[in-house]
């Protein structure tokens, strides 16, 4: 059993960051959408509350950190996809997509959103 839930997501502003997710969580798999007038809910397939979901919410005064979320890859290919998808709706790449050496096969991306929280993808396996 994968024990992942959910994220709740603080930004600054979800106009600034809204086309950023709109198109990353998607790409990703988080297809359906939920959206109130405080949270903004991006899905996996499936019925909730037993599948994965990201909500995010508007605090004003959020100032991002050293936290990080990572995903899994599918292979190397999904990690240089997700790459070019981040710099296209305004994210920044802060390394990668390249291997890493944290071990022999792992190839990742290390990205910002428009607000400056932090993400990897990575693939581990050949």
């Amino acid at each position: 059993m994968n024990r992942f839930s959910h994220i709740d997501l603080r930004v600054k502003s979800w106009e600034q960051v809204r086309i950023f997710y709109e198109n990353l969580l998607p790409a990703l798999g988080f297809t359906r959408t939920f959206h109130s007038e405080k949270w903004k809910v991006f899905a996996a397939e499936g019925e909730l509350p037993s599948v994965p979901y990201f909500a995010i919410t508007e605090d004003p005064g959020h100032e991002p950190n050293e936290n990080l979320i990572g995903f899994w890859a599918h292979d190397r290919e999904e990690v240089d996809r997700i790459a070019e998808l981040v710099v296209r709706y305004g994210g920044v790449i802060n390394s990668g997509p390249r291997l890493f050496p944290i071990s022999p096969t792992y190839y990742a991306v290390y990205f910002e959103d428009p607000c400056g929280n932090k993400y990897e993808m990575v693939h581990r396996l050949n």
